[in-house]
């Protein structure tokens, strides 16, 4: 049986391999299923991240594996993101998103890869961000203390440690983190004093008062011309 570099392959076996070892094969076994060496698969399961996370379909917003192997397909074809999110029937900002953070540190794209990283991410529950890093949650300590709002301190953070997601929070972050206690009860406060979140009618059109002190008017009409005598409006 012919042995082929993994590189050269096409990625429907690939494919094929890790349906094979999701399934419950071993890597040999699913190696000569699919008619590579042991080593091969091997590399394929490496470059995956070295690990086999369960795949349960959850909502077709989501990109799936089938997904994630056709964009690949698409880069190692030349073809742009919009071309690539055509095909799928996929906003091309979601295409362009995948390829920004689905990408390895060397800056190849590995469909297996990626797919495993999304399913980390999307695990629940997750440890909060400023309980797990001590630097960044003295940092807001000490801005919160200066008060800063937490939409100063998400961009200074942005500006300070760009590309870095341990050291990077967003204002909602931040507000969740205050709000359930993880910071200085003590120091670390907003600037309105608001310990706790307020409350949002999500759908309900606000209302609209009249003040009592003021009647409605008629407006006053276009400014005369020359010769005209001037008309003012008053209130009814």
């Amino acid at each position: 049986m012919p042995r082929y570099a993994p590189n050269q392959l096409p990625l429907t076996v690939p494919r094929r391999y890790f349906e094979l070892r999701r399934g419950g094969l071993k890597g040999a076994a699913a190696a000569r299923q699919v008619g590579v060496s042991v080593s091969c698969g091997s590399v394929w399961f490496i470059k995956a991240g070295s690990m086999l996370l369960p795949d349960k379909p959850i909502d077709a917003r989501y990109l799936t594996q089938d997904d994630r192997i056709a964009i690949a397909d698409g880069v190692q074809a030349g073809r742009s993101a919009a071309a690539i999110a055509d095909e799928l029937g996929k906003h091309r900002s979601t295409i362009y998103r995948e390829l920004q953070r689905g990408r390895k540190a060397d800056g190849s794209y590995n469909p297996w890869w990626a797919h495993n990283q999304a399913i980390l991410r999307r695990r629940r529950p997750k440890e909060e961000k400023l309980q797990a890093s001590t630097a960044l949650r003295e940092f807001v300590n000490d801005k919160l203390q200066q008060h800063w709002s937490p939409q100063q301190i998400s961009r200074q953070l942005a500006r300070h440690h760009p590309g870095d997601p341990v050291l990077n929070a967003c204002p909602e972050t931040i507000y969740r983190a205050l709000y359930n206690g993880l910071l200085d009860k003590r120091t670390a406060k907003l600037r309105t004093a608001r310990t706790r979140r307020r409350k949002q009618r999500r759908g309900i059109p606000p209302s609209r008062t009249r003040s009592r002190t003021c009647g409605s008017f008629t407006p006053a009409p276009a400014r005369p011309t020359s010769g005209a005598q001037p008309v003012t409006g008053r209130a009814t």
